[in-house]
Order: structure tokens, then C-alpha cells, then sequence
């Protein structure tokens, strides 16, 4: 697709009132085109091969064949990327999780349910979504994504490191991750062992409501302990406190030398939570013994940090272009001279080892 061209856009949902809705949304955009609309699940197919579209617009909850089904025929087929638009309630939650498991590029939320009146609210995350997911080369890295599985870790904690922890000795791994984040981090931290010397700290951007099952999901499926955040919690070694939904995550050394948790709602940031405030918050608490880790996603958030973690005598790990399904924070960090490491997502669990 050259510049010149348009992005073209498959429009796939049952109702009559949200096709409308993101047909506007669409079309309110000089860069973007709508090639079609579908209505149902049969029909999401039969246009998506017909039409072959840049990107699809796909509703998970259709009738004749749900999204879910209609996204594996799409990546089966190789025919383009998918961005998933579903409700943001705990059952939508899990479903578009499987769906970003699938290749599903990424996901929009509707703030109303499965029918959305206030989704001109969302008209810029949508656009924004549909243009980066339809970038050359964003099929292929989802594709070959979806078919990888990480591959274990040889590592056997030492005398060392078994000393280190018992005596609290232990670092500070801080992860900021976004769009392409929650199928990323399967081949990231389900390969980090449970004695690892260190507490991880982990911002991943998306709607508050979904971080509850993104937690069980992710703890599910490592050995590391994965938890929710939770304002006055000890900081052990061996767990990753994930961000809440629309807090920031910091820390407080108390008197004692007790590292506990802060989940305050300022400062008012592009995204909250704020990888920047993250790292920041974990660089002023283990000073050079902080880690810092940034991976796919849109925009700049961390990249700041990553150079001050670096200059502070931190290690720095950016995720090459070779695996991020969008490039732009872990560019920002590579080009800033924030990035002592690049390296794609499945070796980025072997090198946070390596910095510990």
C-alpha cells in the first residue's frame, strides 16, 4: 500500500446503530476508507475475502459466526490484520484476551455495552488503532507471533541468589509494554522462575476493567506470582505488581527499609497508568539495581525513564522491531540511547536473567 492510497476498512457488526457510528468515524478521516460493512459473522467473511481490506473492524458478538471465529478464518487466511471491538464487561474481557491470543491486533472498548451510543467518544483511539494495525509488515509479525511458544529457560538459582533474596538483597525488574502487550508478555514472563531475585513492576495500557482478568491470566500461566497492585502491600521478590486501571503505580521506602505500594491517581498523565511514572518511582527506590524493560506499543511512554535508568547505572532492554507488533515506545527508547540491550520478545525473559 502506497502512501497516496487509502487504508481501507472492513466494517463487521450486527447492529445497524454501531455500523453507522463507525462508518462516520471512519470516513470523518482524509487517510482512512470504509471498502465495506457486514452484519453478521458469514458476511464478515465472505466481504473480508472478497474485498481484501487493509484492516477489519470486527464486533465479537455477531450472529450466524461470532467474532472469535471469524478472526481465526482472517489469520488463517493471511487476508489482513483484525482490531476487535468489544464490550468492556468481565465476559468481554475474557473473550477478547482469546482474541489477542488469536492475532487479533488489538481491541476497542465499547464504553456501553454491546450497542455504544457514546462511541464517538472512542473516534480517535479507533482511527488510531486501524491505521498502525493496517502498517506494512503487521500481519506477518501477528501471525508469526500467534504461532510461537515460548521455549523453556535453562536456570538453577545459585547460593548467590538464594542469599540475595533472604536478605532482601534483591532488584527491581520494571516492565512498560502497550498495544501488542498481553500475547508479548506470554513469551516473556511465563519464562521467568519463581526464585528470581527480584520484584517486577509491570504497566501495561489498557481500560480499567480488563486488568482483573489480565492479572489471572497472566498468573495462570507463570511461575512468578502476578498480582493486582494494591495500595500498602509489602514488596516481595518473586511477584509482579501489575498497575491498576486508572491509578498510577509507585513505591515508598518506609523507615524500616520496607518497600511498599502506592497506587496513587496523580500525576495526571497521557496514559494512567504511566510507564514513566512507574520507572521513575522503581529508579528513585533501587537506584542502579532497577532493570528496566520496554516493549511494543504506540507512542513514547517510558522511553524518558529508560535513558534515566541508564545513565543512573541500570539495565536497559527495548524490544527489537523484529518482534514488536507496533514500534514506537522501544524506538523511542533505542533512539534516545535509553536501550543497553535490543532484542525481540523471545529472548527478552533470558536477558532480564542475565541483568540479575
Amino acid at each position: 500500500m502506497s502512501r497516496s492510497e487509502k487504508i481501507r476498512v472492513l466494517i463487521a457488526d450486527d447492529s445497524a446503530l454501531m455500523r453507522q457510528k463507525l462508518r462516520q468515524i471512519v470516513e470523518a478521516d482524509p487517510e482512512l476508507e470504509v471498502a465495506g460493512v457486514a452484519r453478521d459473522g458469514e458476511d464478515a467473511i465472505a466481504k473480508a475475502r472478497e474485498l481484501r481490506p487493509d484492516v477489519v473492524s470486527l464486533d465479537i458478538n455477531m450472529p450466524r459466526l461470532d467474532g472469535v471465529c471469524v478472526l481465526q478464518l482472517i489469520m488463517s487466511e493471511r487476508i489482513c490484520p483484525v482490531v476487535m471491538v468489544s464490550s468492556l464487561t468481565q465476559k468481554g474481557a475474557v473473550t477478547t484476551f482469546e482474541c489477542l491470543e488469536l492475532g487479533a491486533f488489538d481491541f476497542v472498548g465499547k464504553p456501553d455495552g454491546t450497542v455504544s451510543s457514546n462511541l464517538i467518544l472512542l473516534a480517535d483511539e479507533i482511527r488510531s488503532k486501524l491505521k498502525m494495525a493496517a502498517v506494512s509488515g503487521t500481519l506477518k509479525r501477528l501471525v508469526s507471533r500467534r504461532e510461537r511458544r515460548p521455549s523453556p529457560l535453562a536456570w538453577t538459582p545459585t547460593p548467590k541468589t538464594r542469599a540475595a533474596v533472604a536478605a532482601s538483597g534483591y532488584k527491581a525488574v520494571a516492565i512498560g509494554i502497550s498495544t501488542g502487550g498481553p500475547v508479548t508478555l506470554m513469551e516473556v514472563l511465563p519464562l521467568i522462575p519463581a526464585e528470581i531475585n527480584a520484584a517486577l513492576f509491570l504497566v501495561q495500557h489498557m481500560p480499567g476493567s480488563f486488568i482483573h482478568t489480565f492479572v489471572e491470566r497472566l498468573n495462570d500461566n507463570c511461575k512468578i506470582e502476578v498480582v493486582e497492585a494494591e495500595a500498602g502491600a509489602e514488596v516481595r521478590p518473586g511477584v509482579c505488581y501489575v498497575a491498576p486501571g486508572e491509578h498510577q503505580l509507585t513505591l515508598y521506602r518506609k523507615s524500616t527499609g520496607d518497600i511498599v505500594i502506592r497506587t496513587p491517581t496523580q500525576p495526571q498523565t497521557l496514559f494512567v497508568p504511566s510507564v514513566d511514572v512507574m520507572m521513575k518511582s522503581v529508579l528513585q527506590t533501587y537506584g542502579p539495581d532497577t532493570v528496566g524493560v520496554l516493549m511494543t506499543g504506540i507512542g513514547n511512554d517510558g522511553a524518558e525513564q529508560m535513558v534515566a535508568i541508564t545513565k543512573a547505572g541500570g539495565h536497559t532492554i527495548a524490544e527489537s522491531e523484529e518482534s514488536s507488533v507496533v514500534f514506537g515506545m522501544p524506538r523511542q527508547a533505542i533512539e534516545n540511547g535509553g536501550a543497553r540491550v535490543v532484542a525481540p520478545a523471545w529472548q527478552i525473559a533470558g536477558e532480564i536473567l542475565k541483568a540479575l
